[in-house]
């Protein structure tokens, strides 16, 4: 009788029956759970992989409002508050991005409305060319210039200016897109820091709060200080330029300015570019051209750059270059631009974590 109504209750207690063994866990489950877990990390990888672009998007906003929050902390600490900080400083990141637009593009419609203007006279010259001449006679080369621009160049052309366009338009969106990710973050960035130490254990929560704090003054400090020295460099060459009587002066020093942010290369390419646009105009101008940058880069590398860093980044010369060359071959550009404070926060994070663990060990 109790036999039984245990059975009734074990039944009741479970009205499907009891469990049954577990599988074995054989070979055919093993490789079928590891060929599960290797397609979960290919699709992983390929999900990252396509969404590189708007990860790179979201690092370097994010990269913007740390840089700019001791401005915004600046302003504060002037009486005002968060929120007008922000949007004064918010509005000269506009301001900014407009004057560059203003100073580059008409100089560039210019030339290439005069380009356009100027063909028609090419063509005739070289039409009245008795050389060109000769040639057209012995083997009619306009009808053929003329076929060939008519059904290959001009379609050409229209794709080109298409795709063109379509760049244009998809660079105004992703900078759109990049500003409003830097307001958001330049907005929420104490809240986005204080939920994420939150996931710290308490123990350990203040000494990361005092490290975090470090590295985001050094990136603050890295990003200022490239901008300041970038500004330095565009006022010195608008300065030249407009000395040597070299054409839009203000855009090629626009253009060396934003170069200058580039570590490394991107001094030398403004250098080159702006060296070789002067050269076309004279070849005094294009040797005075040189020479100054030449100079320039030696006065901003050893007096301008060291006394603008000193409290920012903590990395030696070493470091500085290999980070460098690392984050240029990962992402290029963008990656040579966070190389150096990330770089830096690596350096910090073993200074002040893995060497003291290691010497209580």
């Amino acid at each position: 009788g109790d036999a039984g109504e245990e059975r009734g209750g074990e039944a009741g207690a479970q009205p499907y029956g009891l469990p049954g063994k577990p599988l074995a866990r054989g070979p055919f489950l093993f490789g079928l759970v590891g060929g599960l877990g290797v397609l979960t990390a290919i699709a992983i990888a390929q999900m990252v992989v396509n969404s590189m672009s708007t990860i790179i998007l979201v690092v370097v906003a994010m990269f913007l409002a740390v840089g700019l929050n001791p401005a915004v902390e600046a302003l504060q600490r002037r009486g005002l508050g968060r929120r007008s900080s922000i949007s004064i400083v918010f509005t000269g990141v506009i301001v900014a991005f407009v004057l560059f637009g203003l100073a580059v593009v008409p100089p560039v419609s210019k030339q290439l409305s005069e380009f356009i203007e100027a063909v028609p006279g090419y063509i005739t010259e070289l039409s009245s060319h008795p050389t060109l001449r000769q040639l057209d006679a012995d083997y009619q080369l306009l009808p053929q210039l003329r076929t060939f621009v008519t059904s290959t160049l001009g379609p050409s052309l229209a794709t080109g200016i298409m795709g063109a366009g379509l760049v244009v338009l998809n660079g105004v969106f992703t900078t759109v897109t990049l500003l409003v990710l830097m307001l958001y973050f330049l907005g929420s960035l104490h809240t986005i820091k204080d939920y994420l130490l939150k996931l710290v254990p308490a123990s350990r929560r203040q000494r990361t709060r005092a490290i975090s704090e470090e590295i985001l003054t050094g990136i603050g400090g890295y990003v200022a200080g490239n901008v300041l020295i970038s500004v330095i460099a565009g006022v010195v060459a608008w300065i030249f330029l407009s000395i040597a009587g070299v054409h839009y002066a203000l855009a090629l020093a626009l253009v060396v300015a934003m170069l200058d942010l580039v570590p490394l290369v991107g001094a030398t390419i403004g250098a080159v570019f702006v060296s070789g646009v002067a050269l076309l105009q004279s070849v005094p101008a294009g040797i005075a051209c040189a020479v100054f940058f030449v100079l320039y880069q030696q006065v901003e590398n050893y007096f301008i750059y060291p006394r603008v860093m000193k409290r920012s980044v903590d990395v030696t010369p070493a470091v500085t270059v290999i980070a460098a060359l690392f984050g240029g071959a990962l992402l290029g550009i963008v990656g040579a631009l966070l190389a150096i404070p990330v770089a830096a926060a690596i350096s910090l994070i073993i200074r002040e974590v893995v060497l003291p663990r290691q010497a209580r060990a």
